[in-house]
């Protein structure tokens, strides 16, 4: 008895926590998007008014009354998720490392390394591998990521010379891609390799950033709080 209590005080904690998460993301997304309470009401309504008069039409309005309810909720969830995930990524935009915590929510199947490339400007080159290869995505002035990136391919050439190498460059001028649309990228991108081969891949790269991170720092003074990164390199 005393387990089957402590068991369900967890889950009423865990389902406070859920619900406080929530709270705290529609809050959150609600200043950037005023609307938001609005057109997810505004979609399940819709959801649940379609799936009911369709019910009066074929004579069971009482089970698609309830399909409806369900998928008006499940719309409802879908739609929020979108709008809180583009607010998320609204805020974070130009703000330094935004495009490695936007890496971190790719998705499974994707290892990610921040920071692996990092000039003296703050200009910043972050990796991520997957079954689509190895995607380099750098942040920054352009002109100064092509060099970083440039020189990031080099040097990953002499170890993964059998793995695709794609790029990206954060923004909103031509040949760029903006922040909330590199997720869509990278997940677009043709799968190549196996599993076994991306952990290859992973493994051969972090060998690279451990011999990478034994040499000597280059010479001369770093930026205030700059710190380097573990595997990167300053250029």
């Amino acid at each position: 008895m005393a387990r089957k209590a402590n068991t369900e005080g967890a889950d009423s904690a865990e389902n406070a926590g859920r619900l406080k998460q929530i709270a705290l993301t529609y809050k959150m997304t609600k200043r950037t998007d005023p609307k938001i309470g609005l057109v997810i009401a505004a979609v399940g309504i819709v959801t649940f008014g379609v799936l009911l008069a369709i019910g009066f039409l074929v004579g069971h309005p009482i089970y698609l009354g309830i399909l409806g309810l369900f998928l008006a909720f499940l719309a409802m969830a879908i739609i929020f998720g979108r709008r809180a995930e583009a607010a998320a990524f609204g805020q974070m935009d130009g703000q330094p490392g935004a495009a490695a915590a936007v890496l971190d929510r790719v998705g499974r199947g994707w290892t990610t390394t921040p920071a692996v490339a990092m000039n003296r400007n703050q200009d910043v080159v972050h990796r991520a591998v997957g079954k689509a290869g190895i995607v380099l995505v750098g942040e920054g002035n352009p002109n100064r990521v092509k060099t970083l990136l440039a020189a990031e391919k080099r040097r990953m050439a002499r170890i993964v010379l059998d793995v695709p190498v794609h790029d990206i460059i954060v923004g909103d001028g031509e040949g760029q891609v903006p922040l909330k649309k590199v997720r869509v990228k990278m997940l677009k991108l043709p799968r190549v390799l196996s599993g076994p081969q991306v952990t290859a891949a992973n493994d051969r790269l972090r060998a690279m950033g451990d011999l990478m991170s034994n040499m000597p720092l280059p010479k001369g003074p770093m930026p205030k709080g700059m710190r380097m990164p573990r595997g990167g390199k300053m250029r």
